[in-house]
């Protein structure tokens, strides 16, 4: 005889996490919700307030799923590790960006990982105001460069589709001759791949960010 796991806020959380992954933000309900679990949806409210509840509550779980930096590691290294982390997540979860744009009430998940980073940065030497900076900055890298990859008309892990897209836009190009040149100089040798950009980049925010902490 099989037993029914009990239902639990966590358990209705992560079913929440597979409906939206399955069919975005807009499919998530508490019916859909009850459905995933083989419950009705009623009894999800012994659990979860209301809807707006379980949508705080989504947000949180997706934040509990990015690493967060350690005491040991240096603000270099605690940086890379939680941007390539929330990164990951985010394209993982193509819905998370919109909710947690969305949301208003941070949980505590949401709060560990914002103060896990700040004191990262502290810990580097960093003053209050360059912190403020970095943070901001290197969400904004990190949210953008993954909602391009979401939205991109091609794969971009790959070097085909990219390569190929190039290649039958170039004509098009012939009026605008630096956007061709790039194009050509990111793709003429056929091994263009959009996501392997995103180290560079970071690096090139972690460049500078360092130039400024020794500054201050």
């Amino acid at each position: 005889m099989n037993v029914r796991e009990p239902l639990s806020e966590h358990r209705i959380v992560e079913a929440a996490a597979r409906v939206a992954d399955a069919g975005g933000v807009g499919a998530i309900s508490m019916r859909n919700v009850g459905r995933e679990l083989g419950v009705e949806a009623m009894s999800l409210y012994h659990h979860v307030a209301s809807k707006e509840a379980l949508l705080d509550a989504l947000v949180d779980w997706v934040f509990a799923q990015i690493e967060l930096p350690t005491p040991e590691m240096s603000w270099r290294m605690g940086m890379r590790v939680q941007a390539r982390s929330a990164r990951r997540v985010l394209v993982d979860h193509s819905w998370a960006l919109t909710l947690v744009e969305s949301r208003s009430r941070p949980g505590p998940a949401v709060l560990r990982h914002h103060d896990a980073v700040i004191g990262c940065l502290l810990g580097g030497g960093f003053s209050l105001d360059l912190v403020a900076q970095a943070f901001s900055v290197l969400d904004a890298y990190v949210y953008g460069f993954a909602l391009t990859e979401r939205n991109l008309p091609f794969d971009p892990t790959t070097t085909d589709e990219a390569v190929d897209l190039a290649a039958e836009m170039l004509p098009a190009l012939a009026a605008y001759p630096h956007l061709a040149e790039l194009a050509v100089h990111l793709t003429g040798a056929g091994e263009y791949s959009f996501s392997a950009q995103f180290e560079e980049g970071l690096d090139l925010i972690l460049d500078q960010l360092e130039m400024r902490a020794r500054r201050t």
